[in-house]
């Protein structure tokens, strides 16, 4: 048995996610960024992260013991572009799709999951509502792909700090009222230029 400050290993894959000791609660944490996912089958290990426009899905397969969380945002288009639409939505559902597609390869159901959305926040007042554009996509989302919502906490103006818990499957949210620094917004800025210059990879089949 594992000695409590003992690194699990992660899942293959998830070797380059950022994991450390949380003393608060006592247990391994993972730490997403914009553009990150992270499955875990440890039902001690947290995953955690800080949104602002972006958006998370917090899922869990109750029964496999097999829970996860992304971080992403839709692509923006500075310039008017007819595919622009089509870009997004492939983007956005490929972030939700390698989620759900590597906790059932961990013998998660999709009939079991659980999902918690979180995030939108508009945060940069000189852009366009991102954020919205992200709650609206993950709803949809998650309509259209038959996916039970147990809770959400999105929009409004306010950066958020979730932690996600995968044994008891609590998302617990603090609103970042006052930042001391514009960490989140430079993050977001620079994953939206990250996001103009990358081409979304090839269509992804959930099976």
């Amino acid at each position: 048995m594992l000695a409590r400050t003992e690194q699990p290993l992660p899942l293959k894959g998830f070797e380059h996610i950022n994991r450390y000791w949380d003393q608060h609660h006592g247990c391994w944490a993972a730490k997403l960024l914009p553009g990150e996912f992270y499955v875990t089958t440890e039902p001690d290990e947290l995953i955690c992260t800080t949104l602002g426009s972006c958006v998370s899905a917090c899922i869990r397969d109750p029964q496999a013991g097999v829970a996860g969380m992304n971080h992403f945002m839709l692509p923006v288009s500075s310039q008017e572009n007819p595919s622009w639409m089509n870009m997004a939505t492939r983007f956005g559902s490929a972030a939700m799709e390698y989620l759900i597609n590597e906790m059932l390869k961990q013998g998660a159901s999709r009939g079991n999951m659980e999902v918690k959305l979180v995030g939108g926040g508009r945060i940069i007042h000189s852009m366009y509502d991102v954020g919205r554009r992200n709650i609206d996509f993950v709803l949809e989302y998650a309509r259209l792909e038959g996916l039970r919502v147990l809770a959400s906490d999105l929009g409004d103006i306010y950066p958020r700090k979730v932690v996600f818990h995968p044994d008891s499957g609590a998302m617990r949210v603090k609103r970042l009222r006052s930042l001391h620094n514009d960490t989140v917004i430079q993050r977001e800025q620079h994953y939206v230029a990250e996001l103009e210059t990358q081409p979304v990879a090839g269509d992804v089949e959930l099976f």
